[in-house]
């Protein structure tokens, strides 16, 4: 049986993403396929690993990632930071790294909800004055 070191849960946006850490050999799961599988552009694999990097973590354990909602921007960034939580739940010195990089605070903008009478959600329909 596989004994997990640590939870974190992600989100960004729509985005929700479960991050469990295991001991191993630095090996990323994202979804059953590696991050540069799953993601379509290198960036956004590498926007995962950046709190493993902060705290000198990388081929330290085995993250299994699954990851639901939103899109692939909104995915990338609740793993990024559902590893960043998972890593602060497992040691507290871990804290102060990701807390000055930014990674355990939660993105909260979300997309502002179309209103009845507009096109969009700011935008309106044209204005004929005669």
């Amino acid at each position: 049986m596989v004994k997990n070191l640590a939870y974190g849960t992600g989100r960004r946006k729509t985005a929700v993403a479960r991050v469990f850490l295991r001991e191993g050999n630095g090996k990323i799961t994202v979804n059953g396929k590696t991050p540069e599988e799953y993601f379509l552009t290198e960036l956004m694999a590498q926007n995962i690993k950046r709190p493993l990097e902060v705290t000198d973590n990388l081929s330290r354990f085995e993250i299994l990632i699954t990851v639901s909602g939103g899109g692939e921007s909104g995915q990338s960034d609740a793993c990024k930071h559902g590893l960043a939580r998972a890593l602060a739940a497992y040691d507290a010195s871990n804290r102060t790294a990701l807390r000055s990089n930014g990674f355990l605070t939660r993105d909260d903008r979300m997309v502002e909800r179309k209103k009845y009478g507009q096109r969009g959600a700011r935008r309106r329909f044209q204005f004929s004055k005669r």
